[in-house]
């Protein structure tokens, strides 16, 4: 063989072992001698054996589940709060360069901050406002995290668990509130029904004779149930109206 032909051998060889193939969805960070070098997008790449070497990193969005943390909000209640935070790499280089393993210093970044945002509100502002308070945490780990190249899209408080003593309590207080919505409606029930009461009084009483016949509708209603033994007060005002009447027809 050839002194030629075992140079161009050998050279096939070195560029077939320092192909690398980076997929879609994730992009190579490059050193050269140990220095940062390029970024290398997808594809097949060239590296070279010894002096060379290369990281991938996966830019796809992922979910990181930040387990049970328990805190005490600023009303002195012990709680135990879980997320789940969705995230990205923004910038491959600093990903690798800046931040030892991104993965496991956002999850306990999360952590903390968690804890210190729970720490800053009531047990009502926690259960009421979610949305509000996973916002701001988001907000807190995608600015710390932002130097690491990673992206914060969302966060989100999956679970908020509670003593038992307080799940009766809390229990206990919206049993309360809802018998104070029933009395107060049947309170307004009963104004509404006394209100009508007194103008349909006050509709018969203004013409003469209309409130003796509602008092014989009434008697005549009562009769037709036989199952019923009914004592009947007459008004005074029907029995002055017949002596009246027995008067006028003596006279006569």
């Amino acid at each position: 063989m050839s002194p030629t032909t075992i140079f161009f051998a050998a050279i096939g060889f070195v560029v077939i072992t320092s192909i690398r193939q980076i997929n879609q969805y994730e992009k190579g960070v490059k050193f050269t001698l140990g220095k940062f070098t390029s970024i290398m997008e997808p594809g097949w790449r060239i590296v070279l054996p010894v002096i060379q070497h290369y990281q991938k990193v996966d830019i796809r969005i992922k979910a990181v589940d930040v387990p049970d943390q328990n805190a005490i909000t600023r009303d002195n209640v012990t709680v135990k709060v879980n997320a789940v935070i969705y995230y990205k790499v923004s910038d491959v280089a600093k990903s690798v360069i800046e931040v030892e393993d991104f993965r496991y210093a956002i999850s306990q970044y999360a952590q903390t901050t968690m804890r210190n945002i729970v720490g800053e509100v009531t047990l009502d502002e926690l259960l009421s406002s979610r949305d509000k308070i996973a916002d701001r945490i988001r907000e807190i780990v995608d600015k710390e995290t932002d130097a690491w190249g990673l992206k914060v899209n969302n966060v989100e408080l999956k679970d908020v668990s509670l003593p038992a003593d307080m799940e009766r309590t809390i229990g206990k207080q919206a049993e309360a509130e809802r018998e104070k919505r029933a009395v107060i409606i049947n309170s307004e029930g009963e104004l509404a029904a006394s209100q009508n009461i007194a103008k349909a009084a006050s509709a018969l009483s203004a013409v003469p004779g209309a409130l003796h016949l509602r008092t014989l509708q009434s008697i005549n209603d009562m009769s037709s149930d036989q199952s019923n033994t009914i004592v009947y007060m007459i008004p005074m005002e029907l029995l002055k109206a017949l002596d009246g009447f027995a008067n006028k027809k003596i006279e006569a």
